[in-house]
């Protein structure tokens, strides 16, 4: 099952790449590329690494495609009014299942050669939020105090200076 999965995710990944790369719109294409930082994740998960699923589907997908997103609204607000009026979604319902069809066919050519390794044990403990915090509160405990502290610096100073009133 979870060759099946790898195999889904990663379809899905290379599909999403290639169709935010040919994609005229942009608002589209940023779009695909959520999709696929979000089977990236789902590829994280299946590697046993949970924290970096996590802060793939918060980080980029979440605030980083955010600020994509309006950032392409803003220069592009004629262009991209209607954009749901443009999507057809028998197309979307189409390459979804065309993806499940290529990526089952992937899985039995890989199968059939042999090509599909297996996951390291020592592997299923690397990416765990455990493994990671053990290891930010042990070793590196020094410079991630010294990063919060440089953070709040920031925040506030950030504060200050948006609520200051220049003459």
């Amino acid at each position: 099952m979870v060759t099946y999965l790898f195999i889904l995710f990663a379809t899905l990944a290379i599909a999403a790449a290639l169709a935010m790369v040919l994609n005229r719109s942009t608002v589209n294409s940023a779009l695909f590329l959520v999709l696929n930082m979000l089977s990236i994740a789902g590829i994280y998960l299946l590697l046993k690494a949970q924290f970096l699923a996590v802060v793939q589907v918060l980080v980029y997908a979440g605030a980083i495609m955010v600020l994509f997103l309006f950032v392409i609204m803003l220069l592009n607000v004629e262009d991209e009014e209607a954009v749901l009026d443009k999507i057809n979604f028998r197309y979307i319902i189409s390459v979804i299942l065309g993806v499940v069809v290529l990526s089952y066919l992937l899985y039995i050519a890989g199968s059939m050669a042999d090509a599909l390794p297996p996951v390291a044990e020592d592997m299923a403990q690397v990416g765990t939020v455990e493994a990671i915090g053990d290891e930010l509160f042990s070793t590196y405990i020094l410079p991630l105090e010294i990063t919060a502290i440089l953070l709040t610096a920031a925040v506030v100073g950030a504060i200050m200076m948006a609520q200051h009133k220049f003459k």
